[in-house]
């Protein structure tokens, strides 16, 4: 792979897309202070925001 880039820019940036919207409607839950790194999985598909929540749930317990 060249770069270490998967996937066209449309499903690259809709992914960002995802995971900026969760960590904007849980910003009031995570720790002011916290740093945190989101790597996404080569050939993720994600088909909504419901199952980006479920994969990043994690970081909220």
């Amino acid at each position: 792979m060249w770069g270490g880039r998967w996937g066209g820019a449309v499903s690259r940036n809709r992914i960002k897309r995802l995971i900026r919207e969760f960590f904007r409607l849980n910003k009031e839950k995570i720790p002011e202070s916290s740093d945190l790194i989101v790597l996404a999985k080569e050939n993720i598909e994600i088909k909504g925001y419901q199952e980006v929540f479920e994969e990043l749930k994690v970081i909220l317990n």
